[in-house]
């Protein structure tokens, strides 16, 4: 059951991705500042790579190794990440820019413990 809802995350998170970067593109860019635009922009494009990275890494087959770990740092890290900016630019509330990092973190962490796993597995 972990592994579908795994793939459901990546899936949702590009359709996602899409329906925000349209939206951002013609709803907000005379509602918004050029500053804000971007840092929204920004929240797609990581959440957009993550997700496809869920949907590739969640279908990988290498000696039965076990991805769960980095595919939910991944899922978390664009809670975190994307959704902190989005908020961000939406609201222009700075404070939550400091929840960023923790999402990228967890971005970093997700792939360097799956380079781990391929390297010693």
């Amino acid at each position: 059951m972990t592994s579908k809802i795994i793939l459901l995350f990546g899936i949702f998170f590009c359709g996602l991705s899409v329906i925000l970067g349209a939206f951002g593109a013609h709803a907000l860019k005379d509602k918004i500042s050029s500053y804000y635009l971007e840092i929204y922009e920004k929240a797609i494009f990581y959440q957009f790579i993550h997700g496809i990275g869920i949907l590739l890494i969640s279908s990988f087959k290498y000696n039965d190794i076990d991805f769960t770990f980095p595919l939910w740092c991944f899922i978390i890290g664009i809670f975190l990440f994307s959704g902190s900016l989005y908020i961000l630019s939406l609201t222009g509330i700075k404070w939550l820019g400091a929840i960023t990092p923790f999402g990228g973190t967890l971005f970093v962490i997700g792939w360097f413990s799956i380079f781990y796993k391929v390297l010693y597995n």
